[in-house]
């Protein structure tokens, strides 16, 4: 009974299933040679301090034949391909790295202040200050009862100046319109007993810039003002090639007109030269001018060596007429293969030269154009317009006996550079 009882429990111990180890993956090393000990370097390493134990009375070449490793490190030394010590690293702080990789930004020069053209009623302004220092609006007193603009209201504000002084202002005046292009912007403004700046002659400080949103770009040198969706720009680097004022230059030659008119009163001829540049009066009452009068009335109109001549041409035994009414029979030449003749009348009459490669509608269209504009042509000298050969024609005078001859062409001596 046991055999069975035991067969029965092999039999349920072959039917459970066994149990197999789950299997781990593990990843492999990245670049695994570079955790392997270096053994040539733990070699040189022990090498290096057996040979600096080691003492030498042999000669050097014998010594140099025995040891092959020892000659190598000597070629290797030799040949400055083995460093006899490391180099060592310096770290640098993060501004001397900015400074060697050239990321600082570069210098810039001071672009001057920034100024705006304005105005205030009547009166315009062409350099208002604009300052962000200020926290006030500043006027003069001068200023202020120019532009007429209202009555001062009593302040309790002390104005501390940059050398420590301190000044009381006469008053305020409030909501004061001011024009800057097309924007309209109020402001209030301090008036302060002072001399009026002729360059900045009021000043514009931050309650100013908050009305108008300003923006700066110091290194674009570009001043924004901004109402609602309209915005003007004032560029700083473009007003100051323009020059702040014009300047009058003035001469007076009062020594010149009195030597010119003790001249004239000293002078014989100062009676003629009256006449001659003065209006002519009836009631002269000096002899001398009415006797340059009589004289100037008695010659001709003008004199006849200086009278103008003009030679007759005659009239034409035949009248020319336009080409339009009588076209002319020309000898056409013959032209390129990129050109061609065409013709504005009828009978291939009136002939004009267009390109050769226009399609028949391209050339039914520019041959329509011409002939509405044919008044702008011409073949003769009929078509010239203002112009009558009657009147105006070329030609060279020549003596009588003089036969026309045509020079023969001379050649440079290529060689000799001579006619």
């Amino acid at each position: 009974s046991a055999e069975p009882a035991e067969r029965h429990n092999l039999a349920d111990l072959e039917t459970v299933p066994k149990q197999v180890p789950e299997r781990v993956h593990e990843a492999p090393i990245p670049y695994p040679e570079r955790l392997k000990p270096k053994a040539k370097d733990q070699q040189l390493k022990d090498f290096m301090q057996t040979l600096s134990k080691v003492q030498i009375n042999i000669p050097l070449l014998d010594a140099i034949k025995k040891i092959p490793s020892y000659a190598k490190f000597l070629k290797e030394v030799c040949s400055s391909k083995k460093k006899l010590s490391d180099l060592d690293k310096v770290i640098l702080t993060e501004q001397c790295s900015t400074v060697l990789l050239h990321k600082l930004p570069p210098k810039k020069k001071d672009p001057g202040s920034f100024n705006i053209s304005c105005t205030i009623g009547n009166s315009n302004f062409k350099s208002a200050l604009i300052d962000l220092g200020a926290s006030i609006n500043l006027m003069p007193f001068s200023v202020f009862q120019r532009l007429g603009q209202g009555d001062l209201k009593p302040t309790s504000i002390i104005l501390q100046l940059a050398d420590r002084s301190i000044t009381y202002p006469r008053g305020v005046i409030e909501d004061i319109i001011i024009k800057v292009d097309n924007l309209y912007l109020p402001a209030d403004f301090v008036v302060l007993d002072m001399d009026e700046d002729l360059q900045t002659p009021i000043i514009l400080g931050r309650p100013f810039m908050a009305t108008a949103r300003t923006l700066i770009d110091v290194e674009a040198g570009t001043l924004t003002l901004r109402v609602q969706d309209q915005s003007v720009v004032f560029n700083l680097f473009e007003a100051a090639k323009r020059p702040a004022e014009h300047q009058d230059c003035m001469r007076i030659d009062m020594v010149d007109r009195m030597v010119q008119d003790g001249f004239y009163a000293n002078s014989k001829t100062y009676q003629l030269l009256h006449v001659l540049q003065g209006e002519l009066e009836t009631d002269f009452e000096d002899e001398g001018v009415l006797e340059y009068i009589h004289a100037l009335n008695n010659l001709p109109t003008v004199l006849p060596k200086f009278r103008n001549v003009y030679e007759s041409l005659g009239e034409p035994k035949q009248p020319l007429k336009p080409s339009r009414q009588q076209p002319p029979k020309l000898e056409l030449k013959p032209l390129p293969k990129h050109l061609k003749y065409a013709y504005l009348g009828a009978a291939e009459t009136l002939p004009v030269i267009i390109a050769a490669d226009l399609t028949l509608t391209e050339e039914d269209k520019l041959l329509r154009v011409l002939r509405k504009y044919q008044d702008a042509l011409g073949w003769t000298i009929a078509d010239i317009k203002g112009i009558s050969p009657a009147l105006c024609m070329h030609r060279i005078l020549m003596e009588e006996d003089v036969k026309p001859t045509v020079d023969a062409q001379r050649r440079l001596n290529p060689i000799m550079k001579e006619v």
